[in-house]
């Protein structure tokens, strides 16, 4: 099976997506199709069905498309690059310059016809206002011309309806020129016909900058790498790059590939990936991201991803994906114009047949009316008006550094009203140290870390790597360690020389019975301070076993926590809560600490899954933070969740609904403010749409409106929502809508 990626030129509105779906989805051989009306593009699953019947199939529906490919001199109808060990066709997205080269070509021919009837059409107005001495059919003429050259584009599209039998927009237009010109209406059919075309046209530029906005990200990836290879360095195609290769980046050059730097310090500037204007430093070992700009040093990079699946192409494919789930808005847009449409045709059609039958009215008038009607039941900018502002937030959204999976989630994450949070690694900086150790009965403080770091050896827990690292940094050798076994939420056990230890939290003390009065008193201690404690001890032969000492773990809170919290409640989070699996004294201290209005320690992961479904039983509407992976059942179960730093880690993509590519709590607030700007940006679309629709409803059925006004109310309406949306592109992340 394969999935191939198409661009598609002339894909400009809903009735193109269905004609779409009628070409390709009874092929044999296509198992399925997506198709994304913003980014112009149509995803294949296919595997008897080649790329060139897809193709063809697309072109007798009257649209051009060409496979999508990441290099101008590989665009080529018909080729693909095989991914031999998944069977899956890796395509990238075109260079913007290529992008802007193919819609002039596809909407030259466009423009002209859209002058030309324009022209022609005021041209005859002026003649017939004037009253020059000429013929009385040459503004007939002039109209007739204008009529052919505004529906040229738009004729051919209804043939195809008339054929499917469907009724979309453009059958709509067609048989309202059509119908003026029967009535003698030329002047009227011809400014129909020029601001229908005309609307199309702006439409299809406005639809063509939102597709910009997002292809351009690539663009500030350069398309060679300097590779290193021995002694000799030469410029390489980033798409030749392979894992693990070598490049080099001067200063001021634009980083070409995501890797880790092996030699070199610098500092970056990431703001292109991550929103922050700071620039960053690097040395060996810290990852670096195409696209971003290395300032002032020399690095040497090693490769960790091929150019397809850079950062900036998964953002690029992440926007694509996240389009094509539809949100709840766009879902009743697209229910009510599939209802919406037909029953104004009916209506128009009672219209035009009630008075003269049953009123001894007379026929053109009703003609006429019901005409204005069919214009009225075009719904353009109703049907634009959703996924253009879906698909700006989106792109707003990943300027900032931050992922979102689905429409669906940015409107959802505009109306969080509690929002829960994980400790370590989100509130606080999640590098956690030893603040002290403090030995038990007759031990002393190396013996309890050589056992500790022993049994931690291989684990990957934060506080597990503390440990570890603090016995390291000591030249504590820690003794090999066999028979591992992590306890979820609680620690872990392990056997060392020949007997069974454990370093565990302190509810894991409670279950082996260790607690006494003098445990629990230096316990209670401990954390107070905030301090997470890890219970070092020998399990026993029964439920009892010997504690050797307590080692003291301090976790600092995040620097912009604070802030952050005040910020969630001034953006209409009314509860920010944590939770974790951390006990509840020091969970306590951190939320006093961070200004959190409520605490929850001692929680395994069932636990975090029942406090989530509690909260979201009382207030619907409840995000969690993790890390995507640990606090993955939390995260499903949440309206929403949202993973920190999650480029990093496919896990985390994959587990959350929104990533922020960094872990920057502040980020959130953020998120928030631009879901609900996006969200009241979509309603006033939708209302604005309906409401002139309605008004124009009234005015064609008591006579008071025109064919030419209805048309031009129409694209207006549509110009008015696109701009609308687009303010998602340009407006700082600050301002309210």
């Amino acid at each position: 099976m394969q999935k191939t990626t198409f661009n598609v030129q002339g894909m400009d509105c809903a009735d193109e997506v269905a004609a779409v779906d009628r070409a390709l989805r009874p092929m044999k051989g296509v198992n399925d199709i997506q198709v994304n009306l913003v980014l112009g593009t149509v995803t294949v699953d296919h595997d008897t069905a080649s790329t060139a019947a897809i193709i063809t199939a697309l072109g007798k529906v009257g649209l051009r498309a060409s496979i999508e490919q990441g290099n101008e001199a590989r665009d080529t109808p018909g080729t693909a690059t095989q991914d031999n060990s998944s069977g899956t066709t890796t395509t990238s997205v075109p260079r913007t310059s290529l992008e802007r080269q193919r819609l002039f070509d596809a909407q030259r021919g466009q423009l002209y016809a859209v002058v030309i009837s324009g022209a022609l059409t005021g041209i005859g107005l002026l003649i017939e206002w004037l009253g020059v001495g000429l013929a009385t059919w040459t503004p007939i003429v002039l109209y007739a011309v204008a009529t052919v050259a505004g529906a040229w584009y738009v004729a051919p599209k209804a043939l195809r309806s008339l054929r499917h039998l469907t009724l979309d927009m453009n059958m709509l237009m067609t048989v309202a020129v059509i119908g003026a010109a029967i009535i003698g209406e030329w002047a009227e059919g011809a400014a129909v016909a020029f601001l229908f075309a005309l609307s199309e046209l702006l439409e299809s530029f406005s639809l063509a900058r939102a597709r910009r906005a997002i292809r351009s990200l690539l663009d500030i990836a350069p398309a060679t790498a300097l590779v290193q290879e021995g002694d000799v360095q030469r410029e390489v195609r980033v798409e030749d790059v392979a894992v693990g290769a070598t490049f080099i980046v001067r200063s001021g050059m634009n980083i070409p590939l995501d890797g880790v730097v092996t030699k070199g310090e610098s500092t970056v500037n990431q703001a292109p990936i991550t929103g922050e204007s700071t620039p960053a430093a690097k040395a060996p070992g810290d990852t670096v991201y195409a696209g971003t700009i290395n300032e002032d040093g020399f690095l040497e990079v090693r490769v960790t991803s091929v150019s397809s699946q850079s950062t900036l192409a998964r953002i690029v494919q992440m926007i694509g994906a996240a389009q094509a789930q539809k949100a709840p808005s766009e879902r009743f847009v697209d229910t009510f114009a599939k209802y919406y449409t037909p029953a104004v045709f009916v209506f128009a059609l009672g219209v035009l047949l009630v008075p003269p039958v049953f009123f001894d009215s007379g026929w053109e008038e009703s003609i006429y009316r019901s005409l204005v009607l069919i214009v009225i039941a075009c719904p353009c900018a109703l049907v634009i008006s959703t996924p253009i502002s879906i698909v700006s937030g989106l792109t707003a959204m990943a300027r900032r550094g931050v992922l979102v999976k689905g429409g669906a989630h940015i409107e959802e994450v505009g109306r969080l009203k509690v929002l829960a949070v994980d400790k370590t690694g989100t509130i606080t900086s999640g590098k956690p140290t030893v603040h002290s150790v403090t030995p038990w009965r007759d031990n002393d403080e190396a013996t309890v870390v050589r056992i500790a770091a022993a049994v931690d050896t291989y684990s990957e827990h934060p506080l597990a790597r503390a440990i570890v690292a603090y016995a390291t940094g000591r030249g504590i050798v820690a003794p090999e360690s066999s028979g591992y076994k992590a306890i979820s939420g609680k620690g872990a056990e392990a056997d060392v020389e020949g007997k069974r230890y454990f370093a565990s939290n302190h509810r894991y003390a409670h279950d082996m019975g260790v607690c006494t009065p003098a445990l629990e008193t230096a316990l209670a201690e401990i954390e107070s301070l905030g301090l997470s404690v890890v219970v070092v001890g020998q399990v026993g032969d029964s439920t009892t076993g010997v504690v050797l000492g307590i080692i003291a773990i301090g976790d600092t809170i995040r620097a912009d926590a604070v802030a952050t919290i005040q910020a969630l409640h001034s953006v209409g989070i009314k509860k920010v809560v944590i939770i974790s699996g951390d006990n509840q004294r020091t969970v306590n201290a951190i939320a006093k600490q961070a200004g959190i209005d409520e605490a929850f320690g001692d929680q395994l992961p069932e636990d975090k899954v029942e406090r989530i479904r509690s909260l979201v039983a009382e207030y619907k509407h409840v995000g969690m933070v993790g890390d995507g992976v640990n606090d993955a059942p939390a995260m499903a179960i949440a309206s929403i969740g949202i993973a920190m730093g999650g480029v990093g880690t496919d896990a985390a993509i994959e587990t959350a609904d929104i990533a922020l590519v960094q872990d920057e709590l502040r980020k959130i607030p953020e998120v928030i403010r631009l879901g609900q700007r996006t969200a009241r940006i979509i309603k006033v679309n939708i209302a604005f749409a309906l409401g002139l629709k309605a008004l124009f409803l009234v005015l064609a059925f008591i006579g008071v409106t025109s064919l030419w006004l209805a048309i031009l109310a129409d694209t207006g309406a549509t110009l008015l929502v696109i701009a609308n949306a687009l303010r998602l592109l340009q407006t700082p992340k600050t301002d309210n809508a």
